[in-house]
Parts: structure tokens; C-alpha cells; sequence
């Protein structure tokens, strides 16, 4: 009795024992969900304002969603370009994994505009923060049409900012999506959407950041010993005897001297040549496989690049000390929310799927939006038949009675008078 009792607590002992050294050994630089004070943290930018350019932001969980509660800052005027940023206690990614999540719902029909985060470095007046601020990393997607469905992942090295080289491709329908990005010190990163992998790589070599390990040696020249033949002749094949006494063509036996042919005058008679059924060709040893094949002979070969010299922290940025959204949309509508920065991918991981507990009443949701829509689009295309009905019976009504009402000249009978004649 004793020893069931003292299990569950030595469990709870234990997991309480573990979280405890998890959040020793982790930390949490940033984490937004835009409860109550987040005004307190952000500054909306007031960059293209005076040109009248510059969008707001609406405090809301969208049209559907999960929780009504959970709220993020959702774009709100059409064509605009939107800033605002937040401080971040300034850290270092240098010697930990640096984690960067959130979470887009792109609600409207968005055509043209991005839905990208970024972390900036340095000092930033965020009154000013806009498209020209430098960054030390964006992230997120980018779409344009039905072409362009980008995922951004640029990093900034040395002041200058550099794209991934992959085709990375975002989400682009209706519902909520986490975007998580994950670099760790041996420059290694994974990306992942909805906490499934995307991909994953190496800074090395997907992005043009360093010169590369590797570079074509256009001078190299094929060994003297690299025999590059697969197949041999087989020495143990040996020509049959009398094989290159077998003719290729014989007198055809079929043929017969013609009747009238004059050997005086035509020469001795020779029957035509037909091909030797027998004769096989030039005889050829059978081949085999090369015992010493080394395989083909790359004229280009691959040496190590001269030009290339390793930076052991290639992987770390600036000090972080802002994050900020920086956007131009052709349609408002996209919910930003749940940014996380931090060291640790489980508890990022743990993060998704709490908000995702109720993905399927944030699908619900969208489902029955978009019948209303539909309804709601259906009633109004019906309504506009029906007045454009209405009116061209008031048009035929109108030019009707015009015509039934309209006085006859008395010219028009002489006309018909004459026309009689």
C-alpha cells in the first residue's frame, strides 16, 4: 500500500525535477501573444505617414478563430505599408540555438503583400522603423499573384543581407500558421511550418555568405594509371580457326549463265555475289567487366578553395534588441501573433501545439465564414439581377408610352400621299 502511494510522487518529483533544470538550461528572450499591456510594449511607427501611405493595426482575433480571446494585431486599411516594433532585452545567439516562431493568418483574398517578421540590432528609433531600417534577419512569407508564394529567410553578415538560395514556399490559405525558424552554432538550421520540417541545412551552403569549401579545378588533368574503360576485351575469348578465311560474299548458286550471253565478245561469264550466310563480320573478343575500372573521369575536379577562410561564428547575429513587422499590402486582413524568441525548439514546439488544441474549431469557423459569404455574395449578385430587371422594364415602360403618346406631323400623311402617287 505504501509503494503505491510513494510512485506518483516520486513521478511528480520527478517531472518537477525536470522542469526545473529545463528552464535553468533555457531561456526565453521575447514571447508576445498581445494580451493586456501590449501597447505598453509596442511602437507603431509613423513611417509614410505624412504621405499618407502608412497603415494601422486592429486589435482582434480575426473573423474566425479558436479563441475569440486570442488576439493579434491584424493589419486594417487596404494598400498600405505597416511598422511597428517591440525592445527586446538585447542577447546573443553566440554558443546557444536561437529560435525565431510566430504565427500569420492571412484572412483577406491578399493578392500582392508580405507577412514576414524581422530582428533588428543596434539602436532603432521606432518612430521612424520602415522598409529602409537595417535588419539582421527576416522571416516569413512573401506572396504575389498566383507565381509568387515565397517564404523569406535572409540573413545579415557583416552589414550586408543575404537570401537563402532555396526555393522556400509559404502557406497561403485562410487558416493560422506557425513559422519556425531554428539556427544552431554549427550553422545548421531547420525551418519548419506547423511544427513539420520544411527544411534544413547549413549556412555554408545555402547561402552566399562565405566563398565555398570547394571550387572546380578547371587545370586537372586525368592520371596516367586512371583507366576509365568499364568493359575489356576478354583475353580468354579466342578467335576460331579459319575464321578469317570465311569470305563475305560467295557467287550466288541460284544463278544461271544467260542464253545469249558471248563469251567472245561478253568475257567468261560470273555469277553475281550475295552476302556469306556464314560470314559473321570482323571477328571481336566478347567483353567483360574491367577489374581495374575506376569509374568516369570528371574533367572538372573538386579541390579546396584558396579563397575560402572558415568564421567559426558565422552563425551569430548582432545582439537582437528589436523585433519588428514591416509589411506592404495590397489587402489588409493579416492576423500577426504568438512570436516566441527563444533557445529552446521544444518549448516552441509545445507552443504550437497548444494554440493548434483547437485547430479544428478555427477550421469550423473559416468553413461556415466562407458559406456566408457565399450566401452573402449569391443574395447580392441576385438583388443586382433583380434591379437591373427592374430597370429595363421602367426603361421599356418609359419609351413605350413615349412612343404611343408621341404627336403625329401632319407631313407624315402628305409623305404617305405621295408616296401613293
Amino acid at each position: 500500500m505504501g509503494r503505491g502511494r510513494a510512485l506518483p510522487l516520486l513521478l511528480l518529483v520527478t517531472l518537477t525535477s525536470l522542469l526545473l533544470f529545463r528552464s535553468a538550461s533555457s531561456e526565453i528572450f521575447f514571447e508576445e501573444r498581445f494580451e493586456d499591456g501590449w501597447k505598453s510594449r509596442w511602437v507603431l511607427s509613423d513611417w509614410k505617414r505624412s504621405e499618407g501611405k502608412a497603415g494601422t493595426f486592429k486589435h482582434t482575433a480575426g473573423k474566425w478563430s479558436a479563441d475569440p480571446d486570442d488576439r493579434g494585431l491584424q493589419t486594417y486599411n487596404d494598400a498600405k505599408h505597416y511598422a511597428i516594433s517591440a525592445k527586446v532585452p538585447e542577447f546573443s545567439n553566440e554558443n546557444r540555438t536561437l529560435v525565431v516562431q510566430y504565427s500569420i493568418k492571412f484572412e483577406q483574398d491578399i493578392e500582392c503583400g508580405g507577412g514576414y517578421i524581422k530582428l533588428l540590432s543596434g539602436y532603432v528609433n521606432q518612430k521612424k522603423f520602415g522598409g529602409d531600417t537595417p535588419y539582421s534577419f527576416m522571416f516569413g512569407p512573401d506572396i504575389c499573384g498566383s507565381q509568387t508564394k515565397k517564404l523569406h529567410v535572409i540573413l545579415s553578415y557583416q552589414g550586408q543581407n543575404y537570401p537563402i538560395k532555396k526555393d522556400l514556399q509559404c502557406e497561403t490559405d485562410k487558416l493560422t500558421h506557425f513559422y519556425t525558424f531554428i539556427l544552431r552554432p554549427d550553422a545548421s538550421y531547420s525551418v519548419l511550418i506547423d511544427n513539420r520540417e520544411r527544411d534544413s541545412g547549413s549556412m555554408y551552403t545555402d547561402w552566399d555568405i562565405l566563398p565555398p569549401r570547394k571550387i572546380k579545378d578547371v587545370n586537372a588533368k586525368k592520371p596516367a594509371d586512371w583507366d576509365d574503360r568499364e568493359y575489356i576485351d576478354d583475353p580468354n575469348d579466342v578467335k576460331p580457326e579459319g575464321y578469317d578465311s570465311i569470305p563475305a560474299e560467295i557467287p550466288d548458286p541460284k544463278a544461271k549463265e544467260p542464253a545469249d550471253w558471248d563469251e567472245e565478245e561478253d568475257g567468261i561469264w560470273k555469277p553475281p555475289k550475295i552476302p556469306n550466310p556464314a560470314y559473321k563480320g570482323p571477328w571481336k573478343p566478347k567483353k567483360m567487366k574491367n577489374p581495374n575500372y575506376k569509374g568516369k573521369w570528371k574533367k572538372t575536379a573538386w579541390i579546396d578553395n584558396p579563397e575560402f577562410e572558415d568564421d567559426p561564428n558565422l552563425y551569430v547575429l548582432k545582439p537582437i534588441k528589436y523585433v519588428g513587422i514591416e509589411v506592404w499590402q495590397v489587402k489588409a486582413g493579416s492576423v500577426f501573433d504568438n512570436i516566441l524568441i527563444c533557445d529552446d525548439p521544444e518549448y516552441a514546439k509545445q507552443v504550437v501545439d497548444e494554440i493548434f488544441a483547437n485547430r479544428e474549431i478555427e477550421k469550423d469557423a473559416l468553413e461556415e465564414a466562407e458559406k456566408e459569404r457565399k450566401a452573402r455574395e449569391e443574395e447580392e449578385s441576385k438583388r443586382a439581377r433583380e434591379e437591373g430587371e427592374r430597370r429595363k422594364r421602367d426603361r421599356d415602360r418609359r419609351y413605350g408610352d413615349r412612343r404611343r403618346h408621341r404627336r403625329h406631323d401632319p407631313r407624315d400623311y402628305l409623305d404617305d400621299y405621295h408616296d401613293e402617287l
